[in-house]
Formats: structure tokens, sequence, C-alpha cells
């Protein structure tokens, strides 16, 4: 199957490029994993190892890193489906997403009603776009039921089941995602200990993440997110003197950008429906480290605007040609 580029938001993914498996499991840990670098300033496509960010970076910059932590969210049903449990509303209520086998499960539900593990009925009040339900769980806590009866969500692309700590982050502590926030996957405790020893900043932000089968040509929903006092204090300090704001995910620029208030962030939470584009631009990211996102993805859009247009589509076209490995056990991109 070959692969072609033809513009940001359209182009064919080789199933070849889909990372099947986490980097620990294909090389030496989970940071042996291959980054693609662009230098906004000069246009230039880079090839490193993320073993070298440390250098690529500069004294000064801030690192903002999401801190969520991945939830079992896939649990079986009685029916046959998996129902991943994706995100809170803020009327309390949840986001759902029904699957059967590999595909999202578009159909009717008898009576509305799903059956769970351990007797509980999950009750379906509405559609929500195409692909969701809205429910309202009769649980005491979702989390606490997810840990005993959920597991990672799983698509085709990987070849099998791993366990819940694949899915962390070396920064998760606050459960809450349906999914990784991916990009900080290859952080390891001695990077962090290399970047902040060279006068990198890194500070947390919380969004948690939905389910991402929504990329296809579908905005993002709210989602619930944090920018506290210290992260809203330490991008301001990087920002007076003169260093960059790198987002480590695309989480972490909408959590960041929804922050904002008179051209600053300051602290803030709640559901965010921010989109980042073109559009609606940022305002205080400069740079970004990511993964490589599906074709037509709203994620690309939001690459847009951090990097010029004709620019990322050479660095997608070099990760291709380059053989770069997508998705969530994938290479990354750094864009700076």
């Amino acid at each position: 199957m070959s692969t072609t580029l033809t513009s940001p938001f359209a182009f064919a993914l080789d199933a070849a490029l889909e990372a099947d498996r986490p980097a620990e499991a294909r090389g030496a840990s989970r940071s042996d994993v291959r980054m693609l670098v662009t230098d906004k300033a000069t246009g230039a496509i880079g090839h490193h190892r993320f073993d070298d960010l440390p250098a690529l970076v500069r004294p000064g910059d801030l690192l903002v890193v999401n801190n969520s932590a991945t939830m079992p969210a896939a649990v079986p049903t009685r029916q046959g489906w998996r129902v991943h449990f994706s995100s809170t509303r803020p009327d309390g209520s949840w986001l759902v997403e029904l699957r059967d086998r590999d595909r999202p499960y578009l159909g009717e539900v008898p009576g509305r009603i799903v059956d769970l593990p351990g007797g509980v009925e999950l009750h379906l009040e509405r559609r929500y776009g195409k692909r969701l339900w809205v429910t309202r769980p009769k649980l005491a806590s979702v989390p606490d039921y997810l840990a005993r009866h959920g597991r990672p969500i799983r698509y085709s692309y990987v070849d099998r089941d791993w366990p819940i700590g694949a899915y962390q982050t070396a920064f998760a502590t606050v459960p809450g995602s349906a999914e990784m926030p991916s990009a900080a996957r290859p952080f390891t405790p001695e990077i962090v200990t290399r970047l902040v020893s060279a006068g990198v900043g890194v500070a947390p932000i919380t969004l948690h993440t939905g389910v991402a089968s929504l990329e296809s040509d579908e905005d993002p929903y709210p989602e619930w997110f944090e920018v506290g006092e210290f992260t809203a204090r330490a991008v301001g300090a990087a920002k007076a003197a003169g260093g960059r704001v790198i987002a480590v995910g695309t989480t972490a620029v909408r959590a960041l950008e929804s922050a904002v208030a008179d051209g600053e962030v300051a602290a803030a939470s709640g559901h965010t429906g921010r989109i980042v584009s073109p559009a609606d631009p940022v305002q205080v990211v400069d740079g970004l480290l990511t993964g490589f996102h599906e074709p037509r993805s709203t994620h690309l859009s939001m690459l847009e605007a951090v990097c010029d247009t004709g620019l990322l589509r050479e660095s997608y076209t070099a990760a291709i040609e380059a053989r770069y490995l997508w998705h969530e056990f994938g290479d990354v991109h750094l864009i700076a």
C-alpha cells in the first residue's frame, strides 16, 4: 500500500506506519522513538531521536505537560459491544461511545439500555453527534468502576492488549482521560532531569481527553481542563524573559489557550469548547511537541495555528518518506 500526501488534511496513511506496540517493546525504553524537528524560523526540517530533546530546546523555555492519567475506559457489554467512557459534561452526565468490534456502533439500542459487568445498567438518554451517547451512570464513582471492570481503549492497529501502565505518561497524576495524552509518553525521569538541569522549565496543566475516534472531519467536543496558578505564573515569567512556551500535546495547547485572558494565561478550570485553528489562532503557545495525526483531523487544523501550512505539509511529507510511526505508541514531532 503506497502513501500519498496531497494537503495537510488529505493524505493516505500506509498501515505499516501505524505503531502496533509500545516503544519499549520495539527498542530499549519508552524514550526510544524518533523525533522530527520543524524549525518555524528557518523552515529547516531535521531528523532526531527523542533523547536529543534537551539539546534542541533553549534555557528559559517552558514545557507545559498534561498530568491527566488514563483510565481503563473500555468495558464489555452483555450485548457484545464495548462501551468507551469518554468525557464528563458540565451537568454531571457522561459521553460514551459504543463499539462493535473495531467500528463505532451507529445503530439503535433496544430500550436504550446497555448491560455492563457487575449488574450495572447503562441508560442511554440521547445521541450526541453521530457516535456518542449521553448517559448518567448510576455509579458512586465511574473511575472506581472502570478500575474494577475496564481495560485500556485499544484500536485494531495495536496487535495485543497492554497493561494500563503502558498508557500512562511520566506526568500522569490526575485520573480522567479516556485515551492517553500520548505526546508526553516518551518522557522519562532521566530526560526530565536533563531538561531541568539545562534550564528548561516544566509546568503542568490538566485536560481529560475523550475518545479520539471523532478525528475525521468532526470538531472536538468540550473537555474538562484546569490551569493552575503556578503554571499561569510560569507561562508569564517565561514570556517576560524571552523564553518560548512549548506545549507537550494538543491537549496542553487547548488548555493553555482556553485560559487566556487579556492576552495572558490566568488560572482557570471548567469545560472548554475552544477549538484552536487558523481562524482562532494561538495567543501564548510558541511551539508544540506532538505525535503525528490522522488525515483530515481537527488536530491538523490546530497544528496550522502553530505552524505555516506549507511548512507543515513539508514536514508530513518528510515524516512519511522517512517512515515515522503514527498513533499513541509512535514517533513525535517538535514544532518550535
